[in-house]
């Protein structure tokens, strides 16, 4: 039981990571970005060939990875997303699936249908004792980098000026900007960083979730899930909600197979029965 559960919370973690970033992105801009998955695989492609083809360091090709799909997802927040900040959400779900299958195509182009290899450095390898349990080191290091990020994003939201400003966007977009917030440029830092944050998720689920171009798509219902459990807008929120979706897919795989993966939309499902608004609704962005 123990190890079933390390394995879902390193599981949720990359799920955290990945879409926490969505989260305040529809929490902060009222935006449907169907696309947060193809910024992660960005990430996770450009750490496979910076470590496979430059020999790149493990840790730096993270770094890569955040900054490749920060850049990216500014390029595309510049040229597309901002001109439908104000339009319909059925708009911004039929822009964001067109830019998902353009990165599909794009990705089968470039580097072929197959599963992009991945062996983790030598320190990630094997197994470590851990409270009378063997887990693997890639998943530990996992588990760790994703409490890092929450304590990193917790200080970052509540205890920096460039986090007033989220919060005050979040609460009431009209009066942030009178108070002299540019609330466009808060916009286009935000959806970057969020971005940036899932490319870090896609580079570090390499070990785990593997990397094909139709990983967007395939992914792309895990990321909603925990939104939708969690609460856009919030923290806090997607991380419990990714902790217990990773724990329960992990846990109905083991434990019944014959369910496999439906185990968490019945999670889902019986979450949102009890709390439409999510886990943890909006309340600020906490």
């Amino acid at each position: 039981m123990g190890i079933v559960i390390f394995d879902g919370l390193a599981y949720g973690m990359l799920l955290f990571l990945i879409g926490v970033g969505l989260s305040i992105t529809m929490g902060l801009m009222n935006f449907v970005n169907l696309a947060h998955g193809a910024f992660a695989m960005v990430g996770g492609y450009v750490a496979a060939l910076a470590m496979s083809r430059l020999q790149v360091p493990f840790v730096a090709s993270l770094a890569l990875a955040f900054i490749s799909a920060a850049v990216v997802g500014a390029l595309l927040e510049f040229v597309f997303f901002r001109r439908l900040y104000r339009a319909h959400p059925l708009d911004h779900v039929l822009l964001s699936i067109g830019i998902v299958f353009v990165f599909v195509a794009g990705g089968t182009y470039l580097f072929g249908p197959t599963m992009q290899p991945f062996t983790a450095p030598d320190w990630l390898r094997g197994q470590i004792s851990l409270l009378g349990m063997e887990v693997g080191a890639y998943r530990l290091f996992l588990i760790v980098v994703g409490f890092a990020v929450l304590a990193a994003l917790l200080l970052l939201i509540n205890k920096t000026r460039y986090g007033a400003m989220v919060r005050a966007a979040v609460d009431n977009q009209r009066v942030a900007a009178g108070l002299g917030v540019r609330v466009d440029r808060l916009f286009f830092l935000t959806f970057s960083f969020g971005c940036g944050l899932a490319g870090l998720g896609g580079a570090l689920g390499l070990g785990m979730l593997g990397l094909d171009p139709s990983f967007p798509l395939k992914y792309m219902i895990y990321f909603l899930i925990v939104v939708c459990v969690g609460g856009a807008g919030t923290i806090v929120g997607p991380f419990v909600a990714a902790v217990l979706v990773g724990i329960v897919d992990v846990g109905g795989k083991y434990y019944m197979p014959e369910l496999g993966a439906f185990l968490i939309y019945v999670f889902m499902v019986v979450v949102l029965l009890v709390r439409p608004h999510g886990l943890i609704p909006k309340k600020g962005l906490v």
